[in-house]
């Protein structure tokens, strides 16, 4: 394997690891909030999502700012 071979592959594992580590962060800090407001909507399809945007005025502090968080 080349070196750029290794390094490209490094770089896609650093970067799917830190965006798994920010899902992870935004789904322990709307937990609360998914249950309340968003609980009949299946994962994986983006509409966890939207509907806690939809909310995002009833929602935690926390949660707004792990979704912020996700934004950038």
């Amino acid at each position: 394997m080349s070196k750029l071979s290794f390094a490209a592959i490094v770089v896609v594992v650093a970067f799917s690891g830190a965006a798994s580590a920010q899902s992870t962060n935004a789904r322990g800090a709307c937990r609360a909030d998914y249950d309340k407001f968003c609980a009949g909507i299946a994962p994986g399809t983006g509409g966890i999502i939207a509907c806690l945007n939809g909310k995002r005025d009833q929602l935690s502090e926390t949660c707004k700012k792990a979704l912020d968080s996700r934004k950038k």
